[in-house]
Order: structure tokens, then sequence, then C-alpha cells
């Protein structure tokens, strides 16, 4: 199988103004010269973690669902964050992992993070969902997933190469961010992938960042830049992983059991 090339963006968000923040990440994806397979935008990349839902939440045919087709299919990759999400009256905190051709799959986040009020103004998911990219399986999930690992568990019924984190982690809580991303990828023996957004948000929350990518091993491959925006692309090898997990089964001695959803 072929390698695999992830480019996250870290960056500052404009708080709760669409417009601005598509025109940001737009100049900032069209910096990405070298070849890719996936962009990776931060969570809520076009507001911030706003709870204003009815003022900023959008249909499955609005702005940034179309601003994201057209950027796939520019840079002729996946492109995938989240946003507000509107469906009958409801609102969801909607990941969506944009194809080049135009189709697309989402993922509502599960966790909401009641500390912040989320679980008051926006539906939890149902479902997690994995998606193939190249032959490679992905599970994408959203910030405060990270601390449930049940969630995130790698099974031998339905297994996944990359576990994917997009985030407004704040920086007060930076330790267990990078300490679990670590975790999620010793535990899954896969490669995990955590963006995080950095700066102050209207709340007067900052987020460092910390941002990276990490192998099967808990080893981190990227450069890991705290506080700094920066676009960096890093190349999964597929070969590696598969030797590692033959070399070391331990999946085959993981536990079976379903979760209540």
């Amino acid at each position: 199988m072929n390698d695999l090339k992830i480019t996250i963006i870290q960056s500052n968000l404009h708080w709760e103004n669409k417009n601005l923040n598509l025109e940001m990440f737009s100049t900032k994806i069209d910096t990405i010269n070298e070849e890719t397979d996936l962009i990776v935008l931060p969570e809520m990349f076009t507001t911030g973690f706003s709870m204003n839902t009815k003022m900023l939440a959008e249909r499955m045919d609005g702005l940034t669902i179309n601003w994201m087709k057209q950027k796939a299919s520019k840079k002729k990759c996946v492109i995938t964050g989240s946003f507000i999400a509107e469906e009958n009256g409801t609102y969801f905190n909607r990941l969506v992992w944009m194809n080049a051709d135009g189709t697309f799959k989402t993922y509502d986040k599960r966790h909401l993070f009641s500390f912040g009020g989320e679980e008051k103004n926006y539906i939890k998911g149902e479902k997690k969902i994995i998606v193939e990219l190249k032959g490679w399986k992905i599970c994408p999930l959203i910030c405060y997933d990270l601390r449930f690992p049940v969630w995130s568990r790698n099974t031998k019924n339905d297994p996944y190469d990359i576990l994917l984190y997009i985030a407004n982690w704040p920086e007060r809580r930076a330790h267990p961010w990078k300490t679990l991303l670590l975790a999620r990828a010793i535990e899954n023996q896969s490669y995990v992938a955590g963006l995080n957004r950095i700066g102050n948000d209207a709340n007067d929350i900052y987020h460092s960042g910390d941002s990276s990518v990490i192998n099967f091993k808990g080893e981190i491959i990227s450069k890991n830049n705290p506080h700094e925006e920066w676009i960096e692309t890093t190349t999964l090898n597929y070969k590696e992983l598969e030797d590692f997990r033959k070399t070391f089964p331990a999946i085959l001695d993981s536990d079976n059991f379903e979760m209540a959803i």
C-alpha cells in the first residue's frame, strides 16, 4: 500500500466570522505546494468553539460545504474539519470528510463538553465512522472525544490505521491533550494525528496548539511547534505499521465488547 501524506494546519481563528476564516484558510491552503492526500482543519474552523448556534449554523448545502467542495477539488485531496450544522432545527458539531470529487461523509461529535455548555446547544452523535483513503482506514473524531478511549478503541471487527482528532483544546489542559494523544497511538497500535487551534477566543480562553502526528509506537514524528501558526505535511508509511502489528499483535488479545449508545 502507498504512503499517505497528511497536512495539518495549526491556526488562530477569527471569532464567529465565517468569511474571514474561510478567506484565511483559503490563503493557507493555496500556499501548500507539495502533494498531499489529506488537509486537516481545526474543530469549528469557521467560527471558533461558539455556542451561538442559531446565528451561526448552516445547512448541508451552505457556505462551508460549498467552500470545502471547491478547495478539495482544486487541491485534488480530501479536506476535513468541523462546523456548526443545522438539521430540522437541531444543531451538531459536525466533522465533514470532503472528497476531491465532491462526495462527503460526516461525523457528529459524540462527547459534548458539558463544562463549556456544549450539551445544552448541540445534539451528540450516535455513531463513529471509519473512512478509506488510498486503502488506509481512518477514524476521525473531535476534541473531547479524546478523553473517552472506549469510543476510539481499535477493534478486530472494525479496524483502522489512523486515528484523527481535530480540536479547540485549551492550553490550561495541554498536558492531558499531549499525553492522551500518545496513549491513543500506543493502545490502538495506530498512527494518530491531533490538530488543535492556537490563540485566544472571545471567552479569553487561550489555545497553544500542540498539534502533532504520532506513530504506532507513541513517537512524535512531526515538528510539534506550539503557539505558532504553521502548516506541515507528514508522510505515513503503511509497511512500517503493518510490520509492527505483525511483530507485536496486541490486538489479538484485546477484549470483545459492545457499547451501549
